[in-house]
């Protein structure tokens, strides 16, 4: 586990009618404050990574399909710098996946439909404190190919 990273399980409440799929609650323990909340959507086998944010905490959930998550933790002072954190998250395995500043992180659809990945972040966007880099980037140690075996 990633200093700082926090996974929380989800409710989810079927009936007859569908299901509600909880998120993020303001009197959660894990809240921080609201900046926005916004969607990404993401085909089968295609790769949104990677990327840092310097302020932003991010509240990631995965309320259509599933995704590969995966984090590298490259903080100066981080007890877990250099490692690594696979996460396999969608409607069959519902969680939140908050994430601190500075924290690179990026996701690749899996299954057979696209997914819809919600962020409740806590600040809204701003485009000067983001960094990117290319998902096969020799940076992160990181392979997105399928594993077999």
């Amino acid at each position: 586990m990633i200093h700082g990273v926090a996974v929380t399980p989800l409710r989810q409440i079927p009936d007859e009618r569908g299901k509600i799929m909880h998120m993020l609650r303001s009197d959660a323990p894990h809240f921080q404050q609201f900046g926005e909340i916004y969607f990404s959507g993401v085909y089968p086998g295609a790769i949104k990574a990677w990327h840092i944010h310097h302020k932003m905490v991010l509240n990631y959930a995965v309320v259509v399909g599933h995704i590969k998550m995966v984090l590298y933790d490259d903080r100066a002072d981080s007890p877990t710098k250099g490692e690594l954190m696979e996460l396999f998250i969608g409607e069959s395995n519902y969680q939140l996946v908050t994430v601190p500043p500075l924290v690179w992180n990026g996701f690749k659809g899996t299954g057979t439909t696209m997914a819809l990945v919600a962020n409740c972040a806590s600040i809204p966007h701003d485009p000067t404190e983001i960094e990117r880099l290319d998902p096969f980037s020799d940076k992160i140690p990181y392979s997105w190919d399928l594993k077999h075996g």
